[in-house]
């Protein structure tokens, strides 16, 4: 199992490093421009090909072809327009999120320069849509009405259990990578073993996570609010504090073999 430490997303990348230059993107790819791109991968997880970080991109247009992975995107600077074959065109602009599914025939325009947070899932299943013209971009509404779902199990509660909705979105072709918007009220999670890869972004409210620390070591508490984006990767040792309401968007990474393991010693 992969294990790591909970990572606070800055929107230009790690002080004193900031976002190194990329390989330029073949000119066999572009339709127009010569763009720089910069990046950096915050955290990657060649086994399940899932990857997420920051990148930046001066302008440019790509030719029309698939997209080769499932990708969530939050827009931190200027704008990018998705144009499908059928010429449907959707304009993401800074401080929106979206995300584009494999397989999706499309261009990727836009006119200056751009800068996101990015979670990939590069699936390696082989598993195709039986009819790419049904795909779409989609867009995670903030304010999505929510529908109610399970909490955490009582046992792994400090406080009374919490009122919880959820949405969405998608789910890719092997039902392990979703997006969708989430919602709860106050709460606290002890501390447990995280059951998966999880990019948060929250749009109301705070939580404090405290991860665990090694033999003699305190715990080391981070505090998210609106506005930030951060990861926690799949096997790190913390709890989950709300005082009050929280909103997030999360993109969610439950490799099938992890979550068959869990199920197993659950019912053990």
């Amino acid at each position: 199992m992969t294990t790591g430490k909970i990572i606070r997303f800055e929107p230009r990348g790690p002080a004193g490093t900031g976002l190194v230059r990329w390989p330029d993107i073949p000119p066999e790819a572009l339709a127009a421009g010569k763009p720089v791109q910069r990046g950096h991968v915050y955290f990657e997880d060649k086994a399940s090909g899932l990857s997420t970080g920051v990148w930046d991109c001066t302008a440019m247009t790509g030719k029309l072809e698939p997209y080769a992975v499932n990708e969530f995107m939050i827009v931190l600077e200027g704008a990018v327009t998705i144009i499908d074959a059928r010429d449907r065109a959707v304009t993401i602009k800074a401080g929106e999120s979206f995300l584009i599914p494999k397989g999706l025939p499309c261009v990727w325009r836009q006119d200056g320069y751009m800068r996101k947070f990015f979670v990939i899932f590069d699936d390696a299943s082989g598993k195709a849509p039986p009819d790419p013209a049904v795909l779409e971009v989609l867009r995670p509404d903030p304010q999505a009405a929510l529908a109610p779902c399970d909490g955490p199990a009582p046992e792994l509660l400090a406080s009374p259990p919490p009122t919880q909705r959820d949405k969405q979105y998608f789910a890719d072709l092997t039902g392990q990578w979703t997006v969708g918007v989430w919602d709860s009220t106050a709460y606290h999670r002890k501390t447990i073993s995280f059951p998966r890869h999880e990019l948060m972004h929250i749009l109301e409210g705070a939580v404090t996570l405290t991860e665990e620390g090694g033999p003699g070591e305190k715990g080391y508490p981070q505090t998210f609010k609106a506005g930030d984006t951060f990861f926690v990767p799949m096997g790190t040792r913390c709890d989950w504090k709300s005082m009050g309401y929280v909103r997030k968007i999360y993109c969610i990474m439950q490799p099938k073999a992890a979550a068959g393991k869990k199920a197993k010693e659950a019912a053990e």
